[in-house]
């Protein structure tokens, strides 16, 4: 008995602490934070991929609604940008969640590391962006493709797609990073909704962990938002693209190292 209750105690610390790196993470990059949870999980508490990342997607939802209450509060929120986004990530979050069981992982791992080293790339090189133009047909439809990949990434890698957006907001649309990552957290809540619905009728999340992670990430996303009002573009741009680095070469050493996608 007494070994059950160190093992349920050190379990719970585990879920509590991956909660605060990843609510800090969500506050200040505007990403979900499933690029921590979903290897938390895997490597630290031994889930199976699928229920790590459906129950990253549940644990993402509290942890952006407070994230994007910090941002709005402040008047980070491009809140048209964010319904296009929003329309093409509600579809592909059920196109996701649907291909999770049919697509091979492994190779759309790959692609995805490439994406993401790509971005990297691009956001180390100053960028100098100023508030979009008018949104036009065009940029619109551009949008809502965006969107479309981000949620069939979030249904399929428990993601919430900051990682594609946010860049994808501030190269193609010249929008103000702050801004960008604000936008991408109130995008990012539809999608976890539909891909959380959805993981749960496949029996795929595991709720009390995903409880215990979004809820401890709550106060770490609400300080991440503070520290990106008050941070410099171009130091943002930095630090993210450093954060997309890791991810990607982290990725690319797990598809190395095994058969299944470790993310």
């Amino acid at each position: 008995m007494t070994v059950q209750v160190t093992e349920t105690r050190s379990r719970l610390a585990i879920a509590l602490a991956v909660g605060l790196g990843a609510g800090l993470l969500s506050g200040l990059f505007g990403v979900g934070g499933g690029i921590l949870i979903v290897p938390a999980l895997v490597l630290l508490l031994k889930f199976d991929q699928r229920l790590a990342n459906g129950t990253s997607l549940g644990a993402v939802l509290p942890i952006s609604i407070s994230g994007l209450m910090t941002y709005w509060t402040h008047g980070n929120v491009d809140w048209y940008m964010a319904l296009w986004l929003a329309l093409g990530a509600i579809g592909g979050a059920f196109i996701g969640t649907k291909l999770i069981h049919i697509l091979p992982k492994k190779a759309l791992g790959y692609l995805f590391a490439v994406m993401l080293l790509i971005t990297a790339v691009r956001l180390f090189i100053p960028l100098h962006a100023d508030g979009r133009a008018a949104l036009t047909v065009f940029s619109a439809i551009a949008l809502v493709f965006i969107g479309l990949i981000t949620g069939t990434l979030a249904g399929l890698l428990g993601i919430g797609g900051g990682v594609v957006m946010v860049p994808a907001m501030a190269v193609f649309f010249n929008e103000i990073s702050v801004v960008a990552k604000g936008t991408s957290v109130a995008v990012i809540i539809p999608t976890s909704i539909i891909g959380t619905w959805r993981n749960w009728k496949s029996d795929n999340v595991d709720l009390r962990v995903a409880a215990i992670v979004g809820v401890s990430g709550i106060i770490s996303a609400i300080g991440g938002g503070i520290i990106a009002d008050h941070m410099s573009q171009d130091l943002s741009n930095i630090l993210f693209a450093s954060l997309v680095l890791v991810v990607a070469i982290k990725m690319v050493w797990d598809l190395q190292r095994n058969s299944e996608v470790v993310y």
